[in-house]
């Protein structure tokens, strides 16, 4: 502090024997730049997204109903160059000198926003295209789950989107050609995944014999539900159905074979042993840069590598006093063993027991809302539901993950869980897991975030800034959640803060085995090993989670990253606050500023 104020006393000096210094902008004039500067703002993100009628629509909107977002390498071109575009004119307009202190962080989160475009746009190739969540799945997964079907012209603009699967899929093979002929490829493994989704996807009517397939069931149910309601008359059910089952063989159906042929002719070309990031053309840059995007730090690789090997040494050690607490006698490797294999940590492996397990995660849910209003003084208005992922892109042992709904809550957030195989489902961390995909963790975060648009007076938010996000601040608030429901008073359970113990350091073995993959040179079998050595967590999903690492470089440093930064934020809020920390207090000032870089 005495540094700090050394600094301002000779400012002072410089400026009193030099030029007059221009006079600091009056307060009134902040406050009209500020406002200028957030319309600006607002004006330009509304042009940006109309340039994706997906986002468009997951935000509840219906513009560009009937339209899928222009994949092609062009489009990326012309929205880069937008936004080049956008904070030249910014910075050329507004001076972060006369905005307010909230007004220049937007100001700078727009500025950053260029930067991060700009490192995407360097490595728009290294991304595997029909890799996990590749669009082969997640467009299905978008109409379905996004396109709400309220009249006749959604239904027209639902079957519109469906025949334009086939144009984005076709621009997306080229793109995977161009990639593959710059030396890209994901591994071997992806294109057998990739191949079995793509037959999941097109299996059953109207593609061939069978149940509806689940695109075409979801369809023909909200063209019926509107005929019930008396909005469609029988005879357009009938038309609107047939259009639907048309656009689905005759357009989707061929680009899927496209697809297909291509992933089947492709695959001998790739590894057959995985490979991380480090092995591509110019890969070491491209980690780089997904490590930075990540986890909005600048830390290297081999920072998060140690930072990974020191907290799993010691959660190890938190869970050598649970293991105590649970009167198991034995190394901690053997209590390992002991809760990844106990039957009584697993449901029945079939639908039954996939429904008892909605069910559990939906019970702790319910009772954690009844919590919240002690730790927390702004609470989210939507709704929260708890769902199985749909068959199509249903992975056994696949990580379980949470869906926004719509700012105005029309749609509420999805809890997804991948219950294919409850084997690879243990129960000790079901409880946790709930409090981090749903409440208190990102439908919490992000739906808060979201309802902030509506909000008005000096404190306004620009509307990107309700809409955003980063990695680390999201995810880093999903494990921040789940420490923090041991706080207040979940978790009391051994096996339950067991659970929460195994989330922590599932999320600490990552950083090692991310960085260990893409900048060490690990191989699956070495990932698997370390993985199975320093955790419980049951053998399928550990298989699923490092094939994870392997195709998606660098995301998997986010969690415990932010996590840490964002309790450090808090434990600096105790030591200067004392007696005056308020819990509600707290997280209304990390939640009620949007989504943040770390």
């Amino acid at each position: 502090m005495r540094a700090i104020f050394g600094a301002a006393v000779m400012l002072a000096v410089l400026a009193a024997c030099g030029p007059t210094a221009p006079a600091a902008p009056a307060a009134q004039e902040i406050a009209k730049n500020s406002a200028d500067l957030i319309a600006y703002l607002d004006a330009e993100y509304e042009e940006e997204l109309q340039l994706s009628p997906q986002e468009l629509t997951a935000q509840g909107r219906k513009d560009r109903y009937g339209e899928l977002d222009d994949r092609t390498e062009a489009a990326m071109d012309r929205e880069i160059a937008w936004r080049r575009e956008s904070v030249a004119d910014m910075t050329a307009k507004f001076k972060p000198e006369a905005l307010s202190e909230d007004a220049r962080l937007s100001y700078d989160i727009w500025s950053l926003e260029l930067d991060r475009d700009e490192k995407v746009n360097a490595f728009r190739r290294h991304r595997y295209i029909f890799g996990r969540n590749g669009a082969h799945t997640g467009l299905v997964n978008f109409i379905i789950n996004q396109h709400r079907v309220d009249e006749k012209s959604d239904v027209e603009a639902y079957i519109s989107r469906v025949g334009a699967i086939a144009p984005t899929l076709d621009v997306l093979i080229e793109r995977a050609k161009l990639a593959a002929a710059d030396g890209i490829r994901m591994p071997g493994f992806s294109y057998d995944m990739t191949a079995s989704e793509v037959k999941r996807v097109t299996t059953g009517a109207p593609f061939g014999p069978g149940p509806d397939s689940a695109l075409f069931a979801d369809g023909k149910a909200k063209i019926k539900a509107l005929g019930e309601s008396g909005k469609l008359k029988p005879e357009e059910v009938v038309a609107l159905t047939e259009q639907l089952r048309l656009a689905m063989v005759d357009q989707m159906k061929p680009a899927y074979g496209r697809l297909a042929a291509w992933v089947a002719e492709d695959k001998k070309n790739a590894s057959p042993t995985p490979q991380g990031a480090g092995s591509l053309p110019n890969g070491e840059a491209y980690y780089n840069a997904m490590l930075n995007l990540m986890t909005t730090t600048d830390m290297t690789a081999e920072e998060i590598h140690q930072l990974g090997l020191s907290e799993v040494a010691r959660i190890r050690g938190e869970m050598e006093k649970v293991k105590e607490r649970a009167g198991f006698k034995g190394p901690l490797e053997e209590f390992f063993v002991f809760m990844r294999t106990d039957k009584q940590f697993y449901l029945p492996n079939n639908d039954a027991g996939a429904q008892e397990y909605i069910d559990r995660a939906t019970k702790h849910i319910e009772e954690m809302k009844l919590a919240l209003p002690k730790y927390f003084g702004r609470l989210p208005k939507a709704d929260l539901i708890v769902k199985r992922v749909e068959p199509f892109r249903e992975e056994p042992g696949g990580a379980q993950h949470y869906m926004a709904g719509t700012p105005d809550g029309s749609r509420p957030g999805v809890y997804y869980a991948h219950l294919s195989d409850m084997n690879a489902m243990a129960t000790y961390m079901l409880e946790d897991i709930a409090y981090h995909e749903g409440l208190p963790g990102h439908h919490m975060q992000i739906s808060i975030q979201q309802e902030l648009e509506a909000e008005t007076g000096p404190n306004k938010l620009p509307k990107f800034r309700t809409q955003y996000g980063y990695t680390a601040y999201s995810e880093g608030w999903g494990l921040y959640a789940e420490a923090l429901s041991k706080e207040m008073g979940f978790l009391q359970d051994p096996y339950s803060d067991y659970g929460r113990l195994s989330g922590e350091i599932w999320r600490a073995i990552r950083l090692v085995l991310d960085t260990g993959i893409h900048s060490k040179g690990w191989t699956e079998e070495q990932a698997v090993k370390y993985f199975t050595e320093n955790s419980s967590i049951p053998e399928a999903a550990i298989a699923s989670e490092v094939r994870r690492y392997i195709t998606t470089a660098g995301q998997a440093t986010a969690y415990k990253i932010g996590m840490i930064k964002l309790q450090q934020m808090r434990d600096k809020a105790r030591t200067e606050l004392g007696d005056k920390f308020s819990y509600p207090a707290f997280p209304d000032q990390i939640l009620c500023g949007g989504a943040l870089p770390m």
